[in-house]
């Protein structure tokens, strides 16, 4: 944890450093790289001079991201960054079947968002190639997230970081499981050859039939947990 405590101390900057919003996106941001990990527990005292924020100010961002599931309060232990279970990645995902599919049916789709998908997709294969587990999740949530930034909303863009965080949360559970992510790197890769050619209904039907089996398949090996 002290090494993504020093990663947030260099992001502070003073004119947000009192907010419970920036504080709660920032925790957030670096659950959704990886940074924290489910189970981790966060330090009010630490946190609170990382951050450059009052504890009250702290106590209200965790309030905030426990509203998400993203961290749990225990009693008389703590704050620690949540372990999602079979009803959290059932709600994950009936969000994600809302919105990715709609950003790839109504977002605007020009040259360089494209490049950007591209450039993610070879980052994925890349790390196929060299079996790196977290290299894939990075890409694939990458993907994802330029995916819904296609729809050009700002209100959505932060609705999929908190799924994002949550994703991330769940990715911890199968850093054990490398051909989860492997089966998604060509699917994520034709998606993008789908939206190239302009094919955005056949995109977003393939979209959803993705996003139904890697429910399936995260329920399967939560649930054997």
């Amino acid at each position: 944890m002290n090494a993504a405590l020093e990663g947030i101390s260099s992001e502070v900057k003073a004119t947000h450093a009192h907010t419970v919003s920036w504080a709660a996106g920032l925790l957030r941001s670096r659950i959704s790289a990886g940074q924290l990990a489910p189970g981790a527990k966060l330090s009010e005292q630490k946190l609170s001079e990382a951050l450059g924020v009052s504890r009250n100010t702290l106590r209200e961002a965790f309030t905030v991201l426990s509203g998400e599931s993203v961290v749990q309060r225990i009693p008389n232990r703590g704050v620690f960054v949540a372990s999602p279970q079979v009803e959290d990645v059932r709600e994950i995902y009936r969000v994600r079947r809302l919105i990715e599919p709609a950003a790839i049916l109504w977002g605007d789709l020009p040259p360089d968002a494209l490049d950007r998908l591209d450039a993610i997709v070879d980052r994925a294969r890349t790390a196929l190639a060299e079996g790196s587990v977290k290299d894939m999740a990075d890409a694939n949530q990458d993907l994802h997230k330029a995916v819904v930034g296609l729809a050009g909303s700002d209100s959505v863009a932060e609705l999929m970081e908190k799924v994002l965080a949550q994703m991330r949360l769940v990715f911890h559970a199968l850093a054990t499981t490398p051909d989860f992510h492997s089966q998604y790197v060509e699917r994520n890769a034709a998606l993008v050859v789908q939206l190239r050619a302009g094919h955005r209904d056949e995109a977003a039907a393939e979209l959803r039939h993705y996003l139904d089996d890697a429910e399936r398949e995260l329920l399967k090996h939560i649930g054997s947990l």
